[in-house]
């Protein structure tokens, strides 16, 4: 039984609205100076990881699930359910709605909507995130798009490093200049713009915006979801269940030594580190871990012990 967790080289993507932070603050090599997303954990068609590690080595995340489920809990499904990401947001990205489920699978024949969360790595001070709308009705809110009201229309929020936002499918929103994000979201690469400041794109021309479908997928109101985070504290670590939803649960782990060991209570375990070092042990294996690795724990491990001084995001499907 293979307990190797499969640490994961990722997947790096230009956007106009890119920077680099992910170089500079990850050590990633990015492809340019305006490189926007890091998918960390992804066996998405359009940005595979790839495995660094154990007999999988050089296979693709997207590889190991079709040929080795059982490192996954048999999980049910031809795709693997989420994704994760690093965004460094030089400018603004456009303003945007993803689908749900039912939607993405009638109208672009993909197996998931995008229901996603961010949690703030850093961010600029002063900056802020579109988060939903002030429409009340849905025609209300194609009103206020013909006429471009977006000052009214839009909702800012100011954001710290350390907040946390849910964004289910339908919700209105855009990440905006100045934030490092890691993203958890449903594996789908569905956007559609409503509103991109009218710039051009890479190619000198405006792009593509979708309004008929963000019309169409928008929440209408738009309504804050509650959150309630579940802490648990140990001496040297403090575990912050940020998110429980029908898709993911999401989690962020704070190591300040030797926490006590972690009996499984998941399928597979998807584990980022924003900062920090130290290790993973899974029986007597120990695997270093440092800022910036992304790996999935299998099915096959019922226990993992950490040490060191780390941050991280810790997901799984549900």
């Amino acid at each position: 039984m293979d307990r190797t967790p499969l640490f994961l080289q990722p997947a790096l993507h230009e956007k106009i609205w890119g920077g680099k932070k992910l170089r500079d603050l990850f050590g990633y090599d990015i492809p340019s100076e305006t490189t926007g997303e890091c998918w960390g954990i992804s066996a998405h068609p359009n940005g595979p990881a790839a495995i660094k590690n154990g007999a999988l080595a050089g296979k693709t995340l997207a590889e190991a699930w079709a040929e080795h489920r059982e490192l996954f809990d048999n999980y049910k499904g031809d795709d693997f359910p989420l994704l994760t990401k690093i965004l460094d947001a030089q400018t603004d990205l456009s303003v945007q709605v993803h689908p749900d489920d039912a939607y993405a699978q009638a109208k672009e024949h993909v197996p998931f909507g995008k229901t996603e969360c961010w949690y703030i790595i850093d961010c600029d001070e002063g900056s802020e995130i579109v988060y939903g709308h002030t429409a009340q009705t849905r025609e209300a809110f194609r009103q206020d798009v013909a006429e471009k009201k977006w000052d009214s229309l839009l909702r800012r929020v100011k954001v710290k490093p350390g907040d946390f936002f849910y964004v289910p499918s339908g919700t209105i929103h855009a990440i905006c200049g100045g934030c490092l994000i890691l993203e958890t979201q449903q594996s789908s690469d569905t956007t559609y713009r409503v509103y991109d400041y009218d710039r051009p794109g890479g190619d000198g021309k405006p792009r593509p915006l979708h309004i008929r479908q963000s019309i169409e997928c928008a929440n209408c109101p738009h309504v804050d979801p509650e959150l309630t985070y579940h802490i648990h504290q140990e001496a040297q670590a403090k575990f912050t269940e940020l998110l429980r939803e029908s898709l993911f649960t999401v989690s962020h782990w704070e190591i300040r030594g030797h926490a006590d060991p972690i009996k499984k209570n998941w399928p597979f375990l998807l584990m980022s580190v924003l900062d920090g070092e130290g290790a993973l042990a899974i029986g007597s294996k120990r695997y270093t871990l440092k800022k910036g690795d992304h790996l999935v724990v299998p099915s096959t491990v019922g226990e993992l012990v950490l040490d060191g001084a780390l941050d991280l995001i810790v997901s799984n499907p549900v």
